[in-house]
């Protein structure tokens, strides 16, 4: 390790910037709701649990947005698989 450091040219802030679209925000997430997010991230065999966490929000908002009959058909389609399988 060096005595002395030059940051002279430097800049703070992240490496690489966010992707388009994206935006960084600071958010409190229980514990064990994070801890099951990279979890599972973990048991995928690697990836972005912050990506997990957005897949997750963004399918519930499409599902919020699902018409009632689209939801009920969804919900009749999933019962009958899980009786057919039982």
């Amino acid at each position: 390790m060096r005595a002395e450091y030059e940051f002279q040219g430097g800049s703070r802030g992240a490496i690489l910037p966010a992707g388009s679209g994206k935006t960084r925000i600071t958010i409190r997430i229980d514990e064990d709701v994070l801890a099951w997010f990279r979890a599972g991230v973990e048991d995928a065999g690697g990836g972005s649990y912050q990506a997990a966490i957005n897949a997750a929000l963004r399918e519930h908002v499409q599902r919020a947005r699902e018409p009632l009959e689209a939801t009920l058909r969804r919900v009749i389609r999933e019962e009958m698989a899980s009786y057919r399988a039982g």
